[in-house]
């Protein structure tokens, strides 16, 4: 796959996390925390969720692309364990329900407002890391993973398992959402 095609269409994923939020970030803090079932994910704690992760794989990711000597490459090549990730996450149709970690689940957690600002702000990072990474080899450098630093993914898989996660809970929450109207 064309490596700045593969960046072109990562930042526009991006771009849609940030309209969705700034779009959330005029709505009541009653919206944002209303349940669609008692034991699912509200708005906040599913933005909250990707927090989590954005916390720990966007400083791994600046970090690894500031510290390469690589050069870029025209051909991004997915390795098959983090083509099996992106993929995994990648938003479908009918979502299949996945388990998280205990540390990435915010259910019940008090959250407020200031959520979305958080969110927004990694959003602004990732667009800087992503503009990094025309810089540099998508295919040689290497990210530990939260499942173990032991287990690195290319920088590409990275960008495409993580965007795709968020992309994953946009769906969610554009379920929520449709839900809420419904009910109305």
């Amino acid at each position: 796959m064309n490596s700045a095609q593969l960046i072109s269409s990562l930042t526009s994923d991006t771009r849609k996390c940030i309209a969705l939020a700034l779009t959330l970030s005029e709505k009541s803090p009653e919206y944002l925390t209303r349940r669609p079932e008692p034991n699912a994910w509200n708005i906040l704690e599913c933005i909250q969720h990707l927090n989590l992760y954005g916390a720990f794989y966007i400083p791994e990711i600046k970090k690894a692309i500031q510290k390469s000597t690589s050069l870029p490459e025209k051909e991004f090549h997915p390795g098959w364990f983090g083509d099996y990730f992106a993929k995994s996450m990648a938003p479908k149709e009918k979502l299949n329900k996945m388990n998280t970690f205990k540390d990435k689940n915010p259910i019940h957690t008090f959250l407020d407002k200031k959520v979305l600002d958080v969110f927004l702000a990694q959003q602004s990072e990732l667009l800087e890391a992503l503009e990094m990474a025309n810089q540099v080899s998508l295919n040689k450098v290497r990210i530990g993973t939260t499942l173990s630093r032991l287990i690195r993914l290319k920088l590409g898989d990275t960008f495409r398992f993580f965007i795709n996660h968020q992309m994953r809970h946009v769906e969610q929450i554009n379920k929520i959402i449709t839900k809420m109207q419904e009910e109305k």
